[in-house]
């Protein structure tokens, strides 16, 4: 049977409305690392869309919920379940806030701070203790509430770099299940 599959999620909302913002970037690392796979996402009975694929020797599902941010946790558990994933082999990728536009860090466990998508994870699966990556989409300017700012596009000036932090993103998704945390976090937080 071998070792269980790794779980990745890619947080975001789901509808043409959504693609571009910056809730969204969890969501478009999964597309690139499908897109990597050569593979098309298939529809799961957990109200998610999945690609199953490898990384090197590891199993892998991508996934990304058809629910939206705030009702994430329900697919999660329901794909963790379903392929048996212990909640060590499971990681989001998620927007940040806290986090400078572009800038990259992954760690595993740790609160949601105040992010509804993890907030979720961790109500549904009854833990915290998963890995993330966090994409830096920085903090709104002035007085902009950060829920209006998660729900609005990339600037014409972030999406001229936009393909290249969401490229990176993907690579330390996958360095994080071939090489560890800690050779992923040495080459890929910033």
């Amino acid at each position: 049977m071998g070792d269980p599959p790794w779980l990745v999620i890619g947080l975001g909302n789901p509808g043409p409305a959504y693609v571009g913002t910056r809730h969204n970037a969890g969501a478009l690392v999964t597309d690139i690392l499908a897109d990597r796979a050569r593979s098309s996402y298939k529809s799961h009975k957990a109200r998610a869309d999945v690609v199953e694929t490898r990384f090197g020797d590891a199993r892998v599902v991508l996934a990304r919920p058809r629910s939206y941010m705030n009702e994430s946790g329900g697919p999660a558990a329901g794909l963790r379940d379903f392929f048996k994933v212990p909640l060590d082999r499971l990681v989001a990728v998620h927007d940040e806030l806290d986090l400078p536009y572009g800038a990259l860090r992954l760690k595993f466990g740790g609160g949601d701070n105040g992010h509804n998508g993890l907030k979720s994870l961790r109500r549904s699966l009854g833990s915290g203790d998963f890995f993330r990556v966090r994409v830096g989409i920085g903090r709104p300017p002035g007085r902009q509430d950060p829920a209006d700012w998660v729900l609005k596009d990339f600037s014409a000036a972030e999406r001229k770099e936009l393909d290249l932090h969401l490229e990176r993103a993907a690579d330390a998704v996958e360095a994080l299940v071939a090489d560890g945390l800690a050779v992923a976090q040495n080459t890929y937080n910033d």
